[in-house]
């Protein structure tokens, strides 16, 4: 099973964490082989690998990040799990660092996130996981 967007009942169990305190969101991706862009989209003929399309998620976030403070920490390529389902695969993992749940909650419905950015990733994107952690120092 592949997960792309985040499920209701862990949505919802997020949105009742505290919502003041920074934390980090691990993402493990997995890149489609081809994107698939929506029918009509401007970018759905120009024939971009899965990979490509994340790149040009990463491009389109950027302002949307540094509007919130958000930052990537850490970023790797190419994971292997080695304790968890064999054969699991990711071609990108990073960290982004959020002063708080609040600033991911504004970026995910922020209109024009949603409407320019967000599709980058959908087409792009195979399997994903994201997973809330609370930093420690």
């Amino acid at each position: 099973m592949n997960y792309i967007d985040p499920g209701r009942e862990n949505f919802a169990a997020f949105k009742a964490l505290p919502r003041d305190t920074p934390m980090h969101l691990l993402n493990l991706v997995r890149y489609k082989d081809m994107a698939v862009y929506p029918e009509g989209h401007e970018y759905a003929a120009k024939g971009l690998t899965g990979e490509q399309a994340f790149a040009e998620y990463f491009r389109t976030i950027a302002p949307f990040f540094k509007a919130r403070g958000i930052s990537i920490i850490w970023r790797c390529r190419d994971g292997l799990t080695l304790t968890g389902p064999e054969g699991q695969r990711w071609d990108i993992g990073f960290v982004a660092a959020f002063p708080d749940a609040a600033a991911f909650l504004s970026l995910v419905t922020d209109p024009a996130y949603k409407a320019g950015v967000v599709v980058h990733r959908t087409a792009g994107v195979l399997d994903s996981r994201l997973v809330r952690f609370t930093p420690e120092d």
